[in-house]
C-alpha cells in the first residue's frame, strides 16, 4: 500500500481512512505525513543505550503475532524484540491513548516542581471553559478520569460529538459546510453532565487535551517542547518522537504521539529505576508511588472498563491504569492494540505496537493483560 507512484486511488491512505483496515497499517506509522505535527525533540548527545540479553520469553511469539512491534525488556536490557512488515526499531508509530500516559508523567513532573497545582479548579488555569462542563472540575479529576461530563467515547460513531471533536483535532476531514474548527473552541460545545465531578470513573478523551491546555497556560511553553525538555530528552531517547497538532498548534494529548518501540520502552525503563537516571530524579519517585498506590478502586468498580478486567483488582490514577496488588502493574492502553506494561520490582518493561482493524476488544485488552503478567512471572523468577 502506498508503495506506486501515485498509488492508485483504492490504495491511497487519506485523512478519511486512515484509522480503518486495511489502510492503518501504513497510516499508523506515517501519521505526520497525513497530519499536522509537531517534534518532541530528544537529546542525541544522552542517548540510553540498550544492550541485549535474549531470554526464551514463554509465548512471546503468539503475543507477536499480528503486531507491529513487540519489545520486551528486563533490567534495561532487551530481552525479546520482533517487528512487523514495514516496521524496524526506529520507525515512529503511533500510540494513541498511551498518549495520555505519557502526559500523566509530564503533569507529575510540573508538579514536582510547583508549577502545577493538582487540586486546583481547572478554570484557574483555563478560564476559557468556565461555561461548560468543566465549571467546578479540578486537575486531579482530569487526571484521574472523574469528570462529571456526558460524553461518549464511541469509536465506531458515525455522528456526534466524538465525531465533532476528531475534526476539531485534525483527524477527521472538515465539515465543507462548517467554519472550520479548532481543539480549545471545541470545548464550548461540552456543556451536559453525567453527574457529579469526583465520582465514577468515566473515560473521556477530550479530558487529557483539556489537561495538556492546563499545563502549556501553568508552564508558559508548549506541550511539545515541554514533553522534550523535561521527559523524553532526560530519559535518553534515542529519536524524536512528534505529536499531532489542530490547525492552530494545540496538541492531541489524548492519542497522537507517536515514537519508536524502544524510545517508549525507555520511558517504562526510567519508571523501573524509580524516575532517575544519571544520577537526575526525572520523574519523582513519589508520583510514580502515587500512581500504584493512591487510585480509587470504587471509583473504577463503577466506572467504564471494569468489565474489560472482570475480577482484577484495578484503579486508574495519572491516565495509568494499574493492577493493584504487592507487585503493582502500571500500563497504559490504546486503542488498535497499543500498549505499554511496566513492574518495577520485577523490572519488566513490555512495549506493544499495533495497527488491528477493531479499536477496543474486552477479550484482547484481558488477554494483552495476562500475556504481560506472564512474561513478567517468567522474568522475575529468572
Amino acid at each position: 500500500m502506498m508503495d506506486r507512484f501515485p498509488p492508485p486511488a483504492e490504495e491511497q491512505v487519506t485523512l478519511a481512512n486512515w484509522r480503518t483496515a486495511p489502510f492503518n497499517r501504513w497510516a499508523f506509522r506515517h501519521v505526520r505525513e497525513l497530519i499536522p505535527s509537531a517534534e518532541i525533540p530528544n537529546d542525541p548527545g544522552s542517548v540510553r543505550p540498550l544492550s541485549e540479553a535474549p531470554a526464551p520469553v514463554p509465548g512471546f511469539g503468539g503475543m507477536a503475532e499480528g503486531c507491529d512491534a513487540l519489545l520486551v525488556l528486563h533490567r534495561g536490557r532487551i530481552a525479546a524484540e520482533r517487528y512487523g512488515e514495514g516496521m524496524t526499531a526506529t520507525t515512529p508509530h503511533i500510540l494513541m491513548s498511551v498518549s495520555k500516559s505519557m502526559l500523566g508523567l509530564l503533569a507529575g513532573i510540573l508538579a514536582e516542581a510547583g508549577r502545577l497545582d493538582t487540586e486546583a479548579p481547572v478554570t484557574d488555569y483555563v478560564p476559557e471553559v468556565g461555561k461548560t462542563v468543566y465549571r467546578g472540575a479540578t486537575v486531579r479529576h482530569l487526571l484521574d478520569m472523574r469528570v462529571g461530563i456526558l460524553f461518549d467515547e464511541d469509536y465506531l460513531a458515525t455522528g456526534g460529538p466524538i465525531i465533532a471533536y476528531r475534526q476539531a483535532s485534525g483527524w477527521n476531514p472538515a465539515d465543507p459546510q462548517e467554519p472550520p474548527s479548532d481543539l480549545r473552541s471545541f470545548y464550548a460545545q461540552l456543556t451536559e453532565a453525567d453527574g457529579e465531578h469526583g465520582q465514577r470513573f468515566h473515560y473521556v478523551s477530550t479530558n487529557t487535551d483539556l489537561l495538556a491546555w492546563v499545563i502549556e497556560r501553568a508552564a508558559g511553553e508548549r506541550y511539545a517542547d515541554l514533553m522534550g525538555r523535561l521527559l523524553w530528552a532526560p530519559a535518553g531517547a534515542e529519536r524524536p518522537a512528534y505529536i499531532t497538532v489542530d490547525r492552530l498548534g494545540a496538541p492531541r494529548a489524548a492519542g497522537g504521539m507517536c515514537t519508536a518501540a524502544r524510545d517508549l520502552a525507555r520511558i517504562g525503563q526510567l519508571i523501573v529505576e524509580d524516575g532517575s537516571r544519571n544520577g537526575r530524579q526525572v520523574l519523582p519517585r513519589r508520583w510514580i508511588e502515587d500512581i500504584e498506590t493512591a487510585g480509587n478502586p470504587e471509583a473504577w468498580d463503577a466506572g467504564d472498563f471494569a468489565p474489560f478486567f472482570p475480577g482484577r483488582a484495578m484503579h486508574y490514577r495519572s491516565q495509568w491504569y494499574v493492577l493493584r496488588g504487592e507487585n503493582p502493574l502500571v500500563f497504559g492502553i490504546g486503542i488498535h492494540g497499543q500498549n505499554l506494561y511496566v513492574d518495577r520490582r520485577a523490572e519488566v518493561v513490555v512495549v506493544r505496537l499495533s495497527s488491528r482493524a477493531v479499536p477496543l476488544e474486552a477479550d484482547r485488552e484481558l488477554s494483552g493483560l495476562d500475556d504481560a503478567l506472564a512474561i513478567r512471572d517468567f522474568l522475575a523468577g529468572g
